[in-house]
């Protein structure tokens, strides 16, 4: 991963700490900046996730911050953008972490340049903004919901998160339709940067409409405790 790419997982964790409601991320790791990044998420199966910063410049740090994890008394994960998916593994294995997941992508684009798809008939789209945060629900008829989608603004960078096609919903381009509006709402709060992570699920889609791959993700997880099992 270089500079550039732990630049972006920075601002990424900045949005997606305000489109979550969660506290400011903390230094973890050596001293200085610490070699990640610790957030309160406040989940049961996810109390506590450790992002790292420097996974391809100093494979060390990505063995340290599995360590931390590994010893956690909570839930926690570790999430890991890199070029070298194979290493982090081998590295986070060997603390006994667990990988959950190995293909995910940090993408990026530019959001003036966004295409933009309207939601197709019957699907009537509603947008609600409460200070930097956008929800999209595309809605049937009845009010039932199809798809949603959030996005956080922080400055120039807009972050989406929980994009989501209800299964009875899907291939009727709504994920498209979300996106859509989610970048009109974020330019229209001054956003130029749109910066997520992408399921294995989502790639294809967020790609299509322009979106960059930065870096893969690496999600692994502290030993599974005897009250998970």
């Amino acid at each position: 991963m270089t500079n550039t790419a732990s630049d972006l997982i920075r601002r990424w964790l900045n949005g997606w700490s305000v489109a979550r409601s969660l506290p400011e991320a903390e230094p973890v790791g050596s001293a200085g900046d610490g070699d990640g990044l610790r957030s309160e998420c406040g989940q049961r199966s996810r109390e506590a996730e450790v992002f790292a910063l420097r996974a391809d410049e100093e494979p060390e740090s990505v063995s340290r911050l599995a360590d931390v994890v590994a010893a956690a008394g909570q839930s926690t994960w570790l999430t890991v953008p890199t070029s070298h998916p194979d290493a982090v593994e081998a590295l986070v294995t060997a603390a006994g972490l667990v990988v959950l997941q190995r293909s995910e992508w940090l993408m990026t684009t530019d959001l003036t340049t966004h295409p933009q798809h309207a939601p197709t008939e019957p699907y009537e789209r509603e947008i609600r903004t409460e200070g930097p945060v956008t929800v999209v629900t595309l809605r049937t008829p009845s009010g039932e919901p199809a798809a949603n989608g959030t996005i956080a603004v922080v400055g120039a960078d807009a972050i989406a998160d929980r994009i989501e096609t209800y299964a009875a919903h899907q291939r009727r381009g709504l994920g498209s339709a979300v996106m859509s509006a989610l970048a009109e709402a974020a330019v229209a709060q001054g956003a130029r940067t749109g910066l997520l992570i992408a399921s294995e699920e989502g790639q294809r889609l967020y790609s299509s409409l322009g979106w960059r791959h930065e870096a893969d993700v690496l999600i692994a997880r502290g030993p599974v405790a005897p009250a998970d099992r």
